[in-house]
């Protein structure tokens, strides 16, 4: 019973990440501005890290240093997440804004007209940035440079035109796109954002213990 209450805790801070990712979504596909829009665009990932939601992309980096057991963990936020994205990008649908929908077209043809490599080293860039950003935020003393790094990071990933998991959740939810390719797509998305995150999590964990060794020394 314990345990099934813990995962429904995850589910559920899964999918409340999500929506506050879709949100930001709909903020970006508001905007024309791209600069401006991926600044309020990173809402979303401040939610996620001030309220301590279940964001895959923002937590598989920490699967180096946790049990074997958090790998459920991880699935089971990330389907939170396609919860989250998915309900909102439908409930959009039903809107007046049915501009956003064609903006979200035109940028999920974009991705599935990509090749799968070229998908797998955006969607790597960008996990490698939402390490850096999520690890900063829990490491930073101060408030001010906490947030900066988060929004920085999300303005990075946005304007470099790397791949999220699951902001693209939300695209081809809102589009209304959903094929086979695009599950094949997003499958490799989540395989980048995690190697990405990953690689600088091993970085970080490696010369963080070697300069605590120097220091004892």
């Amino acid at each position: 019973m314990k345990n099934l209450k813990q995962y429904l805790d995850y589910l559920i801070k899964g999918i409340y990440a999500g929506i506050v990712i879709g949100i930001g979504g709909i903020a970006y596909l508001a905007i024309q501005n791209k600069i401006v829009g991926s600044f309020i665009f990173s809402v979303g990932l401040l939610t996620v890290c001030m309220y301590s939601l279940n964001l895959y992309t923002g937590k598989v980096g920490y699967i180096l240093v946790n049990k074997v057991s958090y790998i459920l963990e991880l699935l089971i936020s990330l389907i939170g997440n396609f919860i989250g994205t998915f309900l909102v990008g439908n409930l959009m649908r039903l809107t007046r804004y049915t501009a956003y929908i064609e903006t979200a077209k035109n940028i999920v043809n974009t991705k599935l007209n990509d090749n799968l490599l070229s998908i797998f080293i955006l969607s790597m860039f960008c996990g490698m940035i939402m390490y850096i950003a999520v690890n900063n935020y829990k490491k930073e003393k101060g408030d001010i440079g906490k947030y900066i790094i988060i929004v920085m990071g999300v303005m990075a990933f946005i304007l470099c035109g790397f791949e999220h998991c699951v902001a693209n959740m939300f695209y081809f939810s809102i589009a209304g796109i959903w094929s086979m390719k695009v599950f094949l797509y997003l499958l490799v998305m989540v395989l980048g954002n995690s190697l990405g995150s990953i690689i600088i999590a091993f970085c970080y964990n490696r010369f963080n213990k070697k300069l605590l060794e120097d220091k004892v020394k």
